[in-house]
């Protein structure tokens, strides 16, 4: 069930000069899948906190609602494979009134229900509120920066909450849609230094998005990773995705493993900005709220 709140109630005691009006807030709880129109066209999209910076809808909605490809394009790279997007600005409806946005289509969809994904940073209220459960005794809230994904166009890839690993800023994505909580080659290289991670177990084809499955390995961390409420023992590692890894330990530590080995960049350092850790359902299922307060710049998670 999704609801739209309009914080408008006046505190009893009457807005002082100089109070500010509370803000407009949403609330997305259940399935997530709210009603809207594109270009007119009726749909439903799914709110996903781990959603780029551009709604995503398939190619029959994008046809339904009249979509025509321009010059400008998006490519999301997943590993090596790269899930194109034509994109046009079109008119969007989510409940609040009509406004434009440049949207995203192409043969692969980021998830294969309703019309297509839309994430928090598209939607127009100011704080959107994900009620992943009810809330239980003994929660405990951690306020986390929110950023964009860097870059000229940063913007288009969503928003993420960031940490500190090994002294440099890491993205963190939530992700409850799968299941499992999923750091890149890079990212895991800097989290078993800083945490005594070590892998065990074989590559297992994952689905990351857009179908796209990609090798992930276990790896089990000596001092748990310390997220506000959250303690994280143990994650999936993208072993050939998104890094400059010479080697993650497994068992002894003088023996590095070979398959961490990845070079996307000849000559030059890994680039500690493509690290990413994205929080799946393993974690979050701990938690009842993640809150994308815009005007804040924070994210804030509630979990037990």
């Amino acid at each position: 069930m999704i609801m739209i709140k309009a914080a408008l109630a006046i505190a009893a005691m009457g807005v002082l000069a100089g109070e500010t009006a509370p803000l407009a807030e949403r609330i997305v709880a259940g399935d997530a899948i709210i009603p809207v129109t594109l270009n007119g066209q009726p749909g439903h999209l799914r709110v996903d906190p781990g959603a780029p910076g551009v709604p995503l809808v398939s190619a029959d909605y994008a046809g339904r609602a009249g979509l025509k490809g321009g010059m400008f394009s998006l490519g999301y790279g997943v590993g090596p494979i790269r899930a194109m997007q034509s994109t046009a600005v079109a008119k969007l409806d989510v409940g609040q009134g009509v406004f434009k946005r440049r949207i995203g289509w192409g043969k692969l969809d980021y998830a294969p229900i309703a019309d297509g994904t839309i994430g928090p940073a598209d939607l127009p209220e100011p704080v959107v509120r994900f009620v992943l459960r009810a809330a239980a005794a003994g929660e405990r809230t951690v306020a986390l920066p929110m950023i964009d994904g860097g870059g000229m166009f940063g913007g288009f890839f969503g928003l993420y909450a960031q940490i500190m690993v090994g002294g440099q800023p890491m993205r963190v994505r939530f992700d409850p849609y799968h299941p499992r909580t999923l750091a890149t080659a890079g990212a895991a290289l800097r989290l078993a230094a800083a945490q005594e991670g070590r892998l065990s177990g074989e590559s297992v084809p994952t689905e990351i998005v857009f179908g796209i499955q990609r090798p992930v390995r276990t790896m089990n961390f000596a001092r748990p990773l310390e997220l506000g409420p959250l303690s994280i023992a143990t994650l999936g590692v993208r072993t050939n995705d998104g890094g400059n890894a010479t080697g993650i330990a497994e068992g002894p530590p003088e023996k590095a493993d070979p398959d961490e080995v990845v070079v996307v960049a000849r000559g030059k350092e890994r680039d500690p900005n493509h690290d990413r850790l994205s929080l799946g359902a393993d974690q979050l299922e701990r938690c009842s709220q993640i809150v994308f307060d815009k005007p804040a710049k924070q994210i804030r998670l509630t979990c037990r």
